[in-house]
């Protein structure tokens, strides 16, 4: 798949810069060509000589160096790539990015580069959490950079949390679905996934069946077709797609805050499953089991995340889908709820107990649009993903 691209890999300074070495072996068995471009930093963790051998090319470090100039100028090295990979990206790296700072030959790279760029953060927990880096990431966003992972993990400085670097496989995924060629090349969109889980206190919550199958093999589709895909996904019990921007989140509040941050797409499909209800105030201790009754629990209504995108203005999505999960009229429920939602699709199956629908592994669903109820047959949830990322396609032209 990768045969003949050509990847300009920035790696840069952190303890995952060993992965980096990883990952150009991996790119290269899939037929790419590697040039490494090491920071100041990175060359602190990764030897030039190492990410040379292993990339059978030259290293590139210095801005200022007058043969690579001569033989290649920056300018030049930062065309001469069909995609940049930055690996690992730190907060640093990402805030230059964001501010469109060129001091040095990375940065001066991805400030003149016309190619798409591919970040994979790692920092410490407490940095990607930080505002500034949540500020950074936006605009990344907003500016066209992909993004693979952090994923969740021990760190290097015993803490634990969001922050490691997205294994070097997880990275070629990205970078197959960045330079994939189909009909949704250049198009962004955004797929939900997974339950919501809505404390009751600090050791319960609410939630539902939903085991996040169908939403992550839509996002699976989508990616096929040459999609950038963000995939909003809450605790699902089936790992994330490779190639997509994954966002993991846990309440209904988190997830509209995700779907709001990943905002423009051309389209979006929330095929999560988000509890109506949460708690009306937040419980910090744990609710004991006392004699004399069971405890009254008193909700609040959660956000109707469907319905908040599709009544957008400017900012909505071209094509707005939603989900409906009934157990019984189907057709007639779903149809009330996209007029209600105000999206453009409705995609609609029966969950009864008896289907096995919910957690199984097939599907049988009714696409509800303007023109009406079409009935799709049983087929597996990847059928039923690919024939709709098929007809999000030929929506978008």
């Amino acid at each position: 798949m990768l045969a003949g691209k050509r990847i300009l890999l920035i790696i840069g300074g952190g303890i995952a810069a060993f992965k980096a070495l990883d990952l150009i072996r991996r790119l290269r068995e899939r037929g790419a060509t590697v040039t490494p471009v090491l920071t100041r930093a990175g060359e602190e963790f990764v030897t030039p000589l190492s990410a040379s051998a292993l990339a059978a090319r030259k290293v590139y470090r210095d801005l200022f160096d007058l043969t690579d100039e001569a033989e290649m100028g920056h300018i030049e090295l930062s065309r001469d790539a069909d995609l940049v990979v930055v690996a690992p990206c730190t907060a640093d790296l990402m805030a230059k990015m964001a501010g469109g700072h060129a001091d040095d030959l990375a940065s001066t790279l991805l400030m003149a580069t016309d190619k798409r760029v591919l970040i994979a953060p790692a920092m410490n927990v407490r940095m990607w959490e930080h505002p500034a880096t949540r500020r950074n990431l936006a605009t990344l966003r907003g500016d066209g950079i992909l993004v693979a992972g952090p994923n969740d993990g021990n760190m290097a400085c015993g803490e634990y949390g969001p922050g490691r670097m997205a294994e070097p496989m997880e990275i070629v995924g990205a970078v197959e679905a960045a330079l994939m060629d189909g009909p949704l090349k250049g198009r962004h969109v955004l797929v939900t996934s997974g339950p919501t889980h809505e404390p009751i206190d600090p050791v319960r919550y609410i939630a539902n069946r939903s085991s996040g199958a169908q939403g992550t093999a839509i996002a699976r589709a989508l990616a096929a077709l040459g999609a950038r895909v963000t995939f909003v996904t809450g605790p699902a019990e089936v790992a994330p797609p490779q190639g997509v921007e994954v966002v993991r989140v846990e309440t209904a509040r988190e997830m509209l805050a995700a779907v709001e941050a990943a905002l423009p797409a051309d389209a979006a499909v929330f095929a999560a499953a988000v509890a109506d209800w949460r708690m009306a105030e937040d419980v910090a201790q744990k609710m004991k089991k006392e004699a004399g009754g069971v405890p009254t629990l008193r909700f609040a209504e959660n956000p109707d995340i469907l319905a908040t995108v599709a009544a957008m203005g400017d900012g909505r999505p071209g094509l707005v889908v939603g989900f409906a999960a009934e157990t019984e009229r189907v057709v007639e429920h779903a149809t009330a709820k996209r007029a209600r939602k105000g999206c453009d699709w409705i995609v609609a199956n029966d969950v009864s107990p008896a289907t096995g629908i919910m957690g199984g592994a097939e599907n049988a669903v009714v696409l509800i649009t303007g023109a009406g109820a079409e009935d799709w047959p049983r087929m597996t949830k990847d059928q039923v993903a690919g024939r709709l990322a098929a007809r999000i396609a030929a929506a978008l032209g």
